[in-house]
C-alpha cells in the first residue's frame, strides 16, 4: 500500500507527457538543442505544428523548454522592460494636459462628471471636492506635438519614440488590488505574474541568467509596501518566479557558498542532490522536484554571471553622463534602468523595475517635483540606449503605474498645495520600441481628465496587447490549474491594434 503522496502524485499530467510518446521527447529534445530557433518558430496556417495546440497546459514543456514550442504569430518584441511607477503617478501633472482645471481650480468638481463615481475613504468624507489645476507648465515637444509637463524635460525628448495611452482604465481603487491587478491580470493573490508567464511560455535566451528578474528602487520611505507575490510563479512551476537583484555586497541572495565550500566541493554537492531528488521524483513523480533541481542548477551558473552583469566598471563615462550621476549608486531608479539595459544585452526576457514613492495623497507639488527628478532622465536615457544599440527594435518598453489620480484634490486646496487621491477611471501609460507606434496617443479623456472620453483601455487589453508583440495569442496561451484553464487576462482582454505600428 503506497501513502498519501504516493496517491496525490500518481498521475500528474507532467508524469503521463513525459512517458507518453517518441514525438513529444523528440520535441523536447530539439528545443533542449537550439530553444532559441525553437521557439522562434511560426505556427502553420492551422496555428498547429509538432503536436503543440497553442494552448500551454500544466506539463506542457519540460523544464529546461519554452512551454510555446511554437509562437501564434511573428513577434516583434524578443523582451519587456517594465518601469513600474508604483503609487499612482498623476497623469494630469505629467502627461494629460488639461487647461480647464486651472481656469474652473478651486470650483466644486460637477456631480454630473463624477457621475456617481465611487471614492476612496480618504476623500468621501470630504464636504467638497475642489477642481486642483496642475502647478506645472505644459508644452508640447517634438514632430508629434505631445503635451508634456516642465517636471519631465527627458522624457520631453524622446517623445517622438513614445507611443502614449492616455484611455488606461482599471476596475481597482486601492494600490495592493491595483498592483496585483495590472500584475497577475486579477485582483485576487495567487496568480502568476507577466513575468513568470513570459518565462513559463517563452523561456529565456541566456541559460545563465533567469529569464525574469526585478529591481527595486524608490523615492521615499515611507510609500506602500511591495510584495514578492507580485513577482511570484502562482501555479507555474516555481522556476519560473521572478529573481531579485538587489543592491550591495550580495546581488541575489543565497547566491554566494559558505566559508570553506570551494566551487568543485558545490558541484559534486549538487550533482548529488540531483541523484537523490530523481530518486525522490521517480517514487512521487511530483514536478516541484525537477523545479527545485532547476533552481539548484540556475543559482550555480548565476555565481558567474550575475558579478559580471552587476559590475559597472566597464561602462564608459558617456554612460553616466546619460542616465545621471545617480546611476552610480546601487539601488537608485537610475542605476536599476542601467542594469535593465545589462540584462537586456544578455537575453533576460522580462526586466521588471518598480519605484515606490508616487502616492500624493498631500503635499503633491513637491513631493512629485522629487519623483520625477529621479525617474525622468533615466527612463529617458534606457529609451535613447536601447535605440543606439539597436536593441530597441525588439524591447518592449513599458512605463506606467496601477492608477491615476484625482483631478480635484484631497484635502485642502491652497494657492501653491495641493493633493490627489487615487483614480482608476482614466490614466496614462507610455510604450516605446518592438513594433508601438512611436510618436502617437492612443485614446482621450474628458475636459475635466475624469473619465474616458474616447477609446478606452482596459487593463486586460494592455496586457493582451504586450503579449501580441511577443506572439502570442492570449485567448490560447492557458495553463491547467485547479480542474480549470487560466489566462493572464482571465476571459477578457483584446488586442489594441492602434498601438502596434
Amino acid at each position: 500500500m503506497c501513502d498519501f503522496d504516493d496517491i496525490k502524485y500518481l498521475s500528474t499530467r507532467r508524469h503521463f507527457l513525459s512517458r507518453a510518446s517518441l514525438g513529444i521527447g523528440t520535441a523536447a529534445l530539439a528545443s533542449l538543442m537550439a530553444p532559441a530557433a525553437a521557439t522562434a518558430r511560426l505556427v502553420d496556417g492551422l496555428g498547429r505544428a509538432a503536436g503543440v495546440d497553442g494552448s500551454a497546459g500544466a506539463g506542457a514543456a519540460g523544464l529546461g523548454d519554452p512551454a510555446l514550442q511554437v509562437l501564434h504569430h511573428a513577434p516583434r518584441a524578443k523582451r519587456i522592460i517594465y518601469l513600474f511607477q508604483s503609487g499612482g503617478p498623476s497623469q494630469l501633472d505629467l502627461f494629460d494636459y488639461k487647461p480647464l482645471l486651472r481656469q474652473m481650480n478651486g470650483e466644486q468638481l460637477p456631480d454630473s462628471v463624477r457621475q456617481g463615481q465611487r471614492l476612496t475613504g480618504m476623500s468621501a468624507n470630504q464636504k467638497s471636492l475642489p477642481l486642483a489645476g496642475s502647478a506645472f507648465n505644459f508644452e508640447r515637444h517634438g514632430r508629434s506635438g505631445r503635451w508634456i509637463s516642465e517636471l519631465m524635460p527627458h522624457t520631453a525628448g524622446v517623445v517622438d519614440d513614445l507611443c502614449f495611452i492616455h484611455s488606461m482604465h482599471t476596475e481597482a481603487i486601492n494600490h495592493d488590488p491595483a498592483i496585483t491587478f495590472f500584475q497577475t491580470g486579477t485582483q485576487q493573490t495567487g496568480r502568476p505574474s507577466i513575468g513568470s508567464w513570459i518565462s513559463y511560455g517563452l523561456g529565456s535566451d541566456n541559460e545563465n541568467l533567469p529569464a525574469f528578474t526585478v529591481l527595486l528602487s524608490r523615492s521615499n520611505n515611507y510609500d506602500q509596501p511591495l510584495y514578492s507575490r507580485l513577482w511570484g510563479s502562482g501555479f507555474l512551476p516555481s522556476q519560473h518566479q521572478g529573481v531579485q537583484f538587489r543592491s550591495g555586497a550580495d546581488p541575489v541572495l543565497y547566491l554566494n557558498d559558505p566559508a570553506g565550500l570551494g566551487r568543485m566541493d558545490r558541484r559534486r554537492m549538487l550533482d548529488a542532490l540531483k541523484e537523490l531528488h530523481r530518486a525522490e521524483h521517480a517514487r512521487v513523480m511530483d514536478p516541484e522536484i525537477d523545479a527545485r533541481v532547476a533552481q539548484y542548477e540556475m543559482a550555480y551558473r548565476m555565481q558567474t554571471s550575475v558579478p559580471a552583469t552587476m559590475d559597472l566598471s566597464d561602462e564608459p563615462e558617456s554612460t553616466f553622463a546619460l542616465y545621471g550621476e545617480k546611476a552610480r549608486t546601487p539601488g537608485t531608479f537610475a542605476a536599476n534602468c542601467l542594469l535593465a539595459r545589462r540584462l537586456a544585452e544578455r537575453g533576460v526576457r522580462f526586466i521588471q523595475l518598480y519605484h515606490q514613492g508616487w502616492d500624493q495623497h498631500g503635499n503633491l507639488p513637491t513631493e512629485i517635483r522629487k519623483l520625477a527628478g529621479d525617474t525622468d532622465q533615466p527612463s529617458a536615457a534606457l529609451v535613447q540606449d536601447l535605440k543606439q544599440r539597436g536593441l530597441l527594435e525588439d524591447t518592449l518598453v513599458i512605463w506606467g503605474g496601477e492608477f491615476g489620480r484625482t483631478n480635484y484634490s484631497q484635502g485642502k486646496l491652497t494657492a501653491d498645495n495641493y493633493g490627489r487621491d487615487h483614480h482608476p477611471r482614466c490614466f496614462t501609460v507610455w510604450m516605446a520600441g518592438a513594433g508601438t507606434a512611436a510618436g502617437t496617443a492612443y485614446g482621450q479623456t474628458d475636459e475635466f481628465g475624469y473619465n474616458v472620453a474616447r477609446d478606452g483601455v482596459h487593463v486586460h487589453d494592455f496586457q493582451a496587447t504586450l503579449l501580441h508583440l511577443l506572439g502570442i495569442d492570449h485567448e490560447r496561451f492557458t495553463f491547467l490549474a485547479q480542474g480549470r484553464r487560466f489566462r493572464l487576462t482571465d476571459v477578457k482582454g483584446k488586442v489594441v491594434r492602434p498601438l502596434l505600428a
